[in-house]
């Protein structure tokens, strides 16, 4: 399994406190009480990822994924209360087609909530590139999930983010097959033209040079992760791996890049371009950033402006059977019984202000309450999480797509490829009153009829 690193070598003030006026005060109070457990879909050190459905008030019955953080290991380590900040309000702030939604997010005495769209899972992309890597329909294939990566990543960069943690894992597709970037815990804000930071952190083998000689890096370290990631795609491992990490660091900071013959030389080209060790000469480190990768001879049959605006159509959909099926994601982890423990902890008044601000109710939420918007669930897809990009899989079957085409039913212009867009960020507004039991479903088969 890939190690993924954070390790900060930099001396710099780190701010811990959430600041954030109460604003939207008639909207709707969202505590754990309103979300019915269904499955665990997830867990890492810090807590548990659970997929839920909405039991009261707005959007009652959608199925969304519900992040649960423990404040007690959190704050110990003020690294850590900053990630889950800047994970926090990251999510707010930017919204993007190819970046998760963040619905909700409220706390408890000892716990924190993040309510995030549900996704179809962690490893579709990958299962979709390494089937047809052998095939003529890669080239498209890759170019259309490059490219919509490629506007998320430069649509937080125009906010001065960056991103750090490019890999398989980490990109998920929605019920449509358009991808979505999750997992914000290792972004860097403010760093815009001429700004470097020192953190030691990423996952190894999608690590760029600068950052394991600790050089100082910026927003060019992205560029080099999309070209392992493209190479991962195109070939079915990252292009620096070794069996260990000590001999992967060595790899990646002295070996030559070697490619397959069998790609195309846009293909060969682009990857070589980003892989540049030195990241002044990578493709992307200009002021123009993805601006440069989108001119590139790769993406010659991309139309930016019907891409990021979802009227292309992607070249594999999920088949799921509901919008509960969690069939796709890792069994050791779906068949445990979906339990939040009891939040009975509490924490002093000083850990308390590290996460004061925390709630929020997305503009879209807020507008279904002001609009007496009727909601109908939409099917939400998931699927199997595997640990590392590079364990063994099984190929799917299903016949690579024809030439993209654009979907029937347009959709209006919500973004513009060559500008960062206008949004509303909303201040949140703080839930008081005590915890209450989230209720999982019962086991018996009466029940479980009933609830459908």
């Amino acid at each position: 399994m890939a190690g993924v690193f954070d390790i900060d070598l930099e001396t710099e003030d780190i701010n811990t406190y959430f600041y954030c006026e109460s604003v939207n005060r008639d909207s709707e109070k969202v505590g754990p009480e309103c979300f019915e457990l269904l499955t665990v879909l997830g867990k890492g050190a810090y807590g548990k990822v659970f997929q839920v459905r909405k039991v009261q008030g707005a959007q009652m019955g959608k199925i969304f994924a519900m992040k649960v953080l423990k404040k007690a290991k959190i704050v110990c380590n003020a690294k850590d209360t900053a990630h889950t900040r800047a994970e926090r309000e990251i999510l707010e702030t930017v919204r993007h087609p190819f970046i998760v939604d963040l619905l909700y997010a409220f706390q408890t005495g000892g716990k924190l909530y993040l309510i995030l769209e549900c996704l179809s899972g962690k490893t579709e992309l990958y299962y979709c590139c390494f089937c047809f890597y052998h095939q003529e329909g890669i080239t498209s294939l890759c170019s259309f999930y490059l490219g919509e990566i490629i506007l998320a990543l430069g649509h937080l960069h125009s906010y001065g983010i960056i991103y750090r943690d490019l890999k398989p894992e980490n990109i998920m597709l929605n019920h449509q097959g358009h991808i979505k970037l999750t997992d914000f815990g290792l972004c860097k804000e403010s760093i815009h033209d001429g700004t470097v930071t020192h953190t030691f952190c990423g996952t190894i083998e999608y690590m760029a040079p600068e950052i394991l000689t600790r050089s100082g890096h910026n927003r060019a370290v992205d560029w080099w992760s999309l070209g392992a990631l493209m190479y991962d795609m195109m070939t079915g491992s990252p292009p620096f791996t070794a069996e260990n990490r000590k001999k992967t660091i060595d790899k990646i900071l002295k070996c030559k890049l070697n490619l397959p013959p069998y790609l195309t030389i846009d293909a060969r080209d682009l990857i070589k371009k980003l892989l540049k060790k030195n990241p002044a000469q990578r493709l992307g480190s200009s002021k123009a950033d993805s601006m440069d990768i989108q001119k590139h001879p790769f993406f010659r049959h991309i139309n930016w402006d019907d891409l990021v605006n979802k009227r292309v159509e992607p070249p594999y959909k999920p088949q799921l059977h509901s919008d509960e099926d969690v069939s796709q994601f890792d069994t050791r982890f779906t068949r445990q019984t979906p339990v939040d423990s009891p939040d009975d902890s509490s924490l002093g008044p000083s850990a308390e202000l590290a996460f004061a601000g925390f709630t929020y109710v997305a503009p879209s939420v807020l507008e279904s309450l002001k609009e007496g918007f009727s909601f109908e669930p939409r099917t939400r897809p998931v699927r199997r999480h595997n640990s590392s990009p590079r364990t063994p899989i099984s190929p799917l079957k299903f016949s690579p797509a024809g030439p993209f085409k654009s979907s029937m039913d347009r959709e209006p212009d919500l973004f513009s490829p060559t500008s960062p867009p206008k949004v509303m960020v909303p201040a949140p507004l703080e839930n008081g009153g005590a915890s209450q039991p989230i209720r999982t479903p019962a086991r018996n088969k009466k029940q479980k009829g009933h609830r459908r």
